[in-house]
């Protein structure tokens, strides 16, 4: 490979003199400046092929800098280093026109392959666009979540669907949220759809919508997430739960484009950016025929890996203390942490990853009787609190709710203010449980009482409010 003319912009010496070995060992030539003032006078003096810049400098910004340069200078790529490590960085840059961004500290064999790369790539203009820190959701300086800005920063100026994965709690649905929110869509809805929460047979309705009279209880049009999408990020959450058959149109719409209502015959242009998220491992689903090939290779057009709290332990503090200052926002004393509660912390493995992190700080700040928070107490919180199932709400369940108020808000808007809201919301609960409680039980409707909490007179009359048929409620012999 011919080497290139490339100046390294950096007010560290050891970092120049680093940098600036690697890259002549890689064969080549390299000239330093260790400001915006040497920079300008080395750019009009030997112009590079690549520059390769720091963002804080003596006397002014990197990224600023750089910006100005992708407009003047357009075949010329800049690559941005930075010991500011965060989601903000990683954006500004990007959008800057930068080609590519690099924490500190970074791997010398990581910036030469990206030196070479850019040499023989060029550089890429962007649209400049502010970003506040308060705005991105999105908190964590170790190299995982670098990995993860750094997708992140590539995607927002285009449309490409992206597929998030990561265990629960880890925060998918805020990535899906930071590419919408920093992305070209931001002024159109976000509009999120769990696939675990719907129903199977009304997968199809609540994507696409239906018209009056398509099933029964449709009583009049209903318009699908697609369509309160429409110009904005579609996000569709637990992918891998979705039906075959319903895997089977979705792969249509993002082939085609288009869609249809369910019970309609007008085709529908699907102006939508696809976000994807699951915690299943879909190419183990795909090979076991529970999720479609086609589809997986559709939906993983930029892959996100979410890590696990425990594989980002160095964030736990940041995080805490983050947690800590939003629940003083929202009303609850405000708590510090002592070093060694920190250590505590860092030293638990996270089962439920960040959402369990944040519920732990809430807790721990509405029941710590000191400000400062010390490392018994978060041992003791930790070893208190009851099982991971019992402390998070199911997020199934919790989304089912939610999907049912929305449907009611857009098909019965009355209903949410008739006062029956609470009578519909526990019947949709208590039928299926009071039905798959007697198949557990063989229909023995005294075994299926019981294991409910109630007597079974009172089961007795519930099915009879619910019109449970006597066939799928028959009782055990000797039951009277």
């Amino acid at each position: 490979m011919t080497g290139g003319k490339i100046l390294i912009v950096d007010d560290d010496d050891a970092v120049r003199t680093v940098v600036a070995h690697a890259l002549r060992r890689a064969g080549h030539t390299v000239r330093t400046a260790a400001s915006l003032a040497d920079m300008t006078r080395e750019l009009r003096t030997h112009p590079p092929d690549v520059l390769v810049t720091d963002v804080v400098l003596p006397d002014g910004d990197g990224i600023d800098h750089a910006g100005r340069l992708a407009s003047e200078r357009p075949d010329m790529p800049v690559i941005v280093l930075s010991a500011r490590n965060t989601l903000t960085t990683a954006v500004r840059a990007t959008e800057a026109g930068a080609y590519d961004y690099l924490p500190k500290p970074f791997d010398l064999d990581t910036l030469t392959r990206t030196v070479a790369a850019a040499l023989k790539r060029g550089g890429a203009a962007a649209e400049d666009r502010a970003v506040e820190e308060e705005q991105l959701p999105l908190i964590g300086r170790s190299p995982a979540m670098q990995d993860v800005y750094r997708v992140i920063a590539r995607v927002i100026s285009n449309d490409l669907t992206v597929l998030v994965s990561g265990e629960s709690g880890t925060g998918k649905e805020l990535v899906a949220r930071a590419i919408h929110d920093l992305g070209a869509r931001r002024a159109a809805p976000f509009v999120p759809i769990n696939m675990a929460a719907i129903p199977r047979e009304l997968i199809e309705a609540e994507l696409f919508g239906h018209e009056r009279g398509a099933f029964t209880g449709a009583a009049q049009r209903s318009a699908g997430r697609f369509e309160q999408a429409a110009g904005g990020t579609l996000f569709l959450d637990e992918i891998g739960d979705m039906p075959i058959e319903a895997q089977t149109r979705l792969l249509r719409v993002l082939q085609s484009g288009e869609f249809t209502t369910v019970g309609g015959a007008r085709t529908i242009r699907a102006d939508v950016r696809i976000v994807a998220a699951t915690n299943r491992d879909l190419q183990q689903a795909v090979a076991g025929g529970q999720f479609r090939e086609d589809l997986y290779y559709r939906l993983n057009v930029v892959p996100v890996a979410l890590p696990a709290l425990r594989e980002r332990r160095g964030d736990i503090a940041e995080l805490a203390r983050h947690f800590l200052d939003r629940a003083a926002e929202a009303g609850l004393p405000r708590k510090t942490l002592a070093a060694e509660a920190v250590a505590a912390l860092e030293a638990h493995d996270w089962p439920g990853n960040v959402r369990e992190l944040e519920n732990l700080m809430r807790r721990l700040a509405a029941l710590s009787r000191d400000d400062r928070i010390g490392a018994a107490e978060v041992v003791a919180t930790i070893g208190a609190a009851p099982p991971l199932a019992e402390t998070l709400p199911d997020p199934g369940i919790e989304a089912a709710v939610r999907a049912m108020i929305e449907r009611l808000s857009r098909e019965e808007p009355r209903a949410l203010d008739d006062g029956s809201l609470y009578d519909r919301v526990i019947g949709a609960v208590e039928r299926p449980l009071i039905e798959a409680m007697l198949a557990r039980h063989g229909g023995n409707q005294l075994r299926a009482a019981r294991a409910i909490g109630l007597n079974r007179n009172t089961l007795r009359k519930r099915l009879d409010a619910l019109g449970i048929e006597p066939v799928a409620r028959s009782s055990a012999p000797g039951e009277g």
